[in-house]
């Protein structure tokens, strides 16, 4: 006798991500860069802003594997930092981001009518400005604190979420659950944030693993223009704009930190794709 046998949509998901040899890749990859970034400075020799006049610009040796920069410091000890700064505004930024977008979109998207499209109006202008623009402007406004980058950044990244979780809010708001928590007496605010935003948590993941490398792209743009991280602090942006002020003489100076940002980049592409597939309804066979 066959059975069918029904399994939880999260279930469900895992089942299709952990096939997907891409997104397996992806998610590897990226454990593996997150933990040398932060337990590599702490195990290195060397520290970030050791310097050695003397010994300046060197090739990759067997004392320094990926070199040293023209004032001596390590460069797979200012990576391996650099990676800490550049991973942390990805994660803090997308998280802004992800506070306000959820938020917002959750509450446009249940009270519709009027409400929502006076919000989603507001996010069309703010889709019309240049978010590059803008969060220079904040940042000669605020000054270059790393932690105005991250608010700065994740204040300009959460449209998209917004216009995101709206469209799924509307669609959930009319399902039996909405309507039998509104007949038990249920409050507005208690149907969105317990109801409707824990029952969009897959597509809010997708999207944030998705925002990431974007946060991050940007941070690495306003630090090659030299609005983002300033020495003696390094992000790989960072370590980028030197590299490229060198790279016809000291050519590995740009080399490892594209090679490590890129890698980093593509991992978190590829892991967000694999969630997006694994948690799309149309990929599911029962």
């Amino acid at each position: 006798m066959n059975r069918h046998i029904s399994i939880s949509p999260w279930k469900g998901a895992y089942r299709r991500l952990i096939k997907n040899k891409m997104a397996q890749f992806g998610l590897i990859t990226f454990i593996l860069m997150t933990v040398l970034s932060v337990v590599g400075p702490i195990l290195s020799p060397y520290s970030n802003e050791q310097q050695n006049l003397l010994y300046g610009a060197q090739a990759p040796n067997l004392k320094h594997w990926m070199g040293t920069d023209v004032l001596g410091r390590d460069l797979i000890t200012r990576m391996l930092y650099g990676g800490r700064i550049s991973l942390g505004v990805g994660f803090m930024a997308t998280l802004v981001s992800m506070v306000i977008g959820v938020i917002y979109g959750a509450i446009a998207g249940y009270f519709g009518g009027k409400i929502d499209s006076l919000m989603m109006r507001f996010v069309d202008i703010l889709y019309a400005m240049p978010f590059t623009i803008f969060v220079i402007l904040l940042m000669v406004v605020f000054g270059r604190n790393i932690i105005l980058l991250f608010i700065a950044i994740g204040a300009v990244e959460w449209l998209t979420m917004a216009r995101i979780v709206r469209g799924q809010v509307q669609y959930l708001k009319k399902l039996d659950f909405v309507d039998s928590a509104i007949s038990l007496g249920s409050s507005q605010s208690r149907i969105i944030f317990y109801h409707i935003i824990p029952n969009s948590l897959g597509v809010i993941i997708v999207y944030a693993t998705l925002t990431i490398p974007a946060v991050m792209l940007l941070e690495a743009v306003l630090s090659f223009l030299g609005l983002g991280v300033q020495p003696p602090m390094s992000s790989w942006g960072l370590l980028i704009k030197e590299g490229a002020e060198k790279m016809e003489v000291y050519p590995w100076l740009i080399v490892f930190p594209v090679l490590f940002f890129s890698l980093t980049l593509f991992s978190l592409n590829f892991l967000g794709d694999g969630l997006r597939d694994a948690f799309d309804p149309k990929t599911v066979r029962q």
